[in-house]
């Protein structure tokens, strides 16, 4: 699928408007797209317990996966600064678990960037391939 990234960066630098940071200052946007084209936007959401703090590429992934949907194209995530906003590991191994190809394009200010695929940020990624088979193998990523 063809897209224009520009248009998935500024989507992530929109959403990186409405972070709520009130204690790191540090604001994060994301826009994750779907491989039907549909992009889904998140920011950082901090809370006064930080181990309760949500970033922007988890919230937009999560708001996909909420409308039913499993299978992405790209994530950009931009943080307005001068150098590129990688996502943190808790966000390359969520992001994992619905595919190692996804491309992921890191922006700066200037909204130049670059992208690294998930398998490249994230090489050793724990997936349900780790898991021993149970009783109830269900697989609970499949839609109803």
């Amino acid at each position: 699928m063809e897209f224009p990234v520009e248009k998935l960066i500024g989507a992530a630098a929109a959403a990186r408007e409405k972070a709520y940071a009130p204690y790191s200052k540090f604001r994060v946007g994301a826009a994750i797209l779907t491989k039907e084209g549909r992009y889904y936007t998140g920011c950082n959401i901090e809370n006064a317990s930080y181990g309760l703090t949500c970033c922007a590429e988890r919230v937009a992934l999560f708001k996909a996966v909420s409308n039913s949907e499993r299978s992405f194209e790209a994530i950009a995530v931009t943080a307005g600064t001068k150098e590129f906003c990688p996502p943190c590991g808790a966000c390359r191994q969520a992001l994992a678990e619905f595919g190692a190809n996804i491309k992921v394009y890191m922006a700066n200010e200037a909204g130049e960037f670059q992208m690294q695929t998930v398998a490249e940020l994230l090489p050793l990624s724990f997936t349900a391939e780790a898991l021993a088979p149970g009783e109830d193998d269900g697989d609970d990523r499949k839609l109803p």
